[in-house]
């Protein structure tokens, strides 16, 4: 894990935010039972355009953003036709967590 890139990633307000939301995701997105594809998959994901549509970003500057999280572990990521779904990567998150904790 390169704690330099984990850090980097945390320095933007949105992308804070963006972790806030996949923490509870049923809460924070919409996820109509009669819509396809799911905003929210069954591992948790939520759809890169519904978390577009919630960063009120351009999808170019949300891209980068999830991009960034998930090069840093933060995020995982998983395509199912044309869509993407991202969720937490709770191991990192706990990790970096641990790595402050104990060792800064």
């Amino acid at each position: 894990m390169r704690h330099i890139d984990i850090y980097k990633a945390l320095s933007n307000e949105m992308r804070l935010e963006i972790l806030r939301w996949l923490k509870e995701p049923e809460k924070h997105f919409d996820n109509p039972p009669d819509k396809s594809p799911r905003n929210i998959d069954e591992k948790g994901g939520v759809c890169v355009g519904v978390i577009q549509q919630k960063t009120n970003l351009s999808q170019s500057t949300t891209s980068q953003y999830l991009s960034m999280m998930q090069k840093a572990g933060l995020l995982k990521s998983e395509r199912r036709g044309k869509w993407t779904y991202y969720r937490r990567n709770e191991n990192t998150i706990q990790e970096a967590a641990i790595y402050l904790k104990e060792k800064l």
